[in-house]
């Protein structure tokens, strides 16, 4: 699976290990299975 390098580092700096969430000033976002999908460009589980 080819992994889009830039994508993956914007994503790292939002990441909140602590929540296992994203985080964006005061706001939580925790994506659903359709969209890990989306972001890693999988079809299938």
């Amino acid at each position: 699976m080819k992994v889009d390098k830039r994508l993956f580092r914007a994503l790292i700096q939002f990441w909140n290990p602590a929540y296992s969430c994203f985080t964006f000033k005061k706001v939580d976002l925790v994506p659903t299975v359709e969209e890990y999908m989306a972001l890693l460009r999988c079809s299938k589980i």
